[in-house]
């Protein structure tokens, strides 16, 4: 288990640190989980309650606004005052957050729901996957940063999918998957009460509050070449959630709640297996692999559209889901290993701000693009912006080749 330096904790755990990061890592899936499953229920709220389609773009807008505030304030807090707080927090938040998605009974009370949401999630974020990486098995290397980016991203396509199905299979249950998270939720609340602490109080708590997306000294020169990756498959993200499913429908005819989540999946869940599948690779290689799946993914997009076929669509973003995986992966592993341990957190949370806002901008404008220029223009226009990002990343990656590794041959 990494920590801070000088770091030893300050009681004995009833946890091991084993069984801890096993309790973290779930955490990560169904905190995600539960951001996206209230998606594929949108529509339903809309016939339920009659809100014009504007109203949907407001409770979109509550969460990641709240989310991003979280995450420029206290996203490096548990750098300073310990993992468990910090996480303690979030995690009474998000439970608070699913009774009031329990209780809703107008659109009033989704975006209330989902502004205590951002801030859960926000605030969670940096330390979570700070404390998964510190309470990593010993001779499992790597597997903490594996799973601090599979784990939301399978979060996010399991959230989706079983909101949709639950529904589609008890059209009158539309709270069940919120009874299922706020169970898990408190569970694991329990669990990481239990747990180890993996850093010592530092000064500078306070200070750390003050608005700001920092990359540590050391990181900034490969953060500058690295993020475009994150953005690129973030930005898809969003392109998939905001009009994958009204493109799914417009190719089919069918306006179906599990299409909407399956088109979900495809591109997330495919993306955390893809996650799995990669751990071990070196970085610059399956950065390499992500986004060259990513550009041939967006290019298959495109020809889909073109000739309006949903299975070459589907197929396409099974593919560019795979390089999403691969790619965000590959941002994680090269840039945190270069953050010193007490500023983990902080570098989590800034990737995550800039990859929160390359979901969310881009979104929203497509969203308002599309009623001017129409559905499959705007979509294909924003897969051209996705490949455009990712082919910067591979020119970054050709400009910025490793040295040769140890037991080559090195060029003079």
């Amino acid at each position: 288990m990494s920590s801070a330096p000088g770091s030893a904790p300050r009681r004995r755990p009833a946890l091991p640190a084993r069984a801890a990061f096993w309790v973290q890592a779930s955490v990560l899936v169904v905190l995600l989980a539960a951001s996206s499953a209230p998606s594929p229920l949108y529509p339903l709220y809309q016939e339920l309650w009659g809100f014009p389609p504007v109203v949907l773009t407001v409770i979109f807008a509550a969460y990641v606004v709240a989310l991003l505030a979280a995450l420029l304030t206290v996203g490096s807090l548990s750098d300073h005052v310990g993992r468990r707080p910090v996480l303690l927090v979030a995690l009474v938040l998000e439970i608070a957050a699913m009774v009031v998605f329990v209780l809703a009974d107008s659109e009033a009370t989704l975006v209330a729901a989902r502004l205590v949401q951002g801030v859960a999630t926000g605030t969670a974020t940096g330390a979570l996957g700070a404390y998964v990486i510190e309470l990593e098995p010993v001779g499992r290397q790597g597997l903490g940063t594996v799973l601090t980016g599979a784990g939301p991203v399978l979060g996010l396509a399991g959230g989706a999918v079983a909101s949709s199905l639950i529904v589609a299979a008890a059209p009158g249950m539309i709270h069940l998957v919120y009874v299922v998270l706020l169970g898990l939720l408190v569970l694991q609340t329990v669990g990481t009460a239990l747990g180890p602490e993996t850093v010592e109080r530092v000064p500078g708590a306070l200070a750390s509050l003050r608005p700001r997306v920092h990359f540590p000294p050391d990181v900034r020169r490969s953060a500058v070449w690295v993020l475009p990756a994150a953005a690129a498959c973030w930005s898809l993200g969003g392109l998939i959630i905001s009009l994958g499913p009204s493109l799914v429908r417009s190719l089919t005819g069918a306006d179906s709640v599990v299409l909407t989540g399956l088109v979900v999946a495809a591109l997330t869940g495919t993306g955390g297996i893809a996650i799995l599948f990669f751990g071990t690779t070196a970085p610059e290689r399956v950065l390499a692999v992500g986004m060259g799946l990513l550009v041939a993914g967006m290019a298959a997009t495109v020809a889909a559209l073109a000739v309006g076929s949903v299975g070459l669509y589907l197929a396409a973003t099974v593919l560019a889901g795979v390089g999403f995986g691969a790619g965000f992966l590959g941002v994680l592993r090269t840039l945190l290993p270069q953050a010193a341990p007490h500023e983990r957190a902080g570098l989590l949370s800034a990737i995550y701000v800039v990859s929160y806002l390359s979901h969310s901008i881009p979104a929203v404008a497509a969203g308002a693009v599309a009623g001017r220029m129409g559905l499959v223009p705007t979509a294909a226009g924003y897969a051209g912006m996705v490949a455009v990002l990712a082919l910067v990343v591979l020119l970054g990656l050709h400009r910025n080749r490793p040295p040769a590794r140890e037991g080559c041959t090195a060029r003079p």
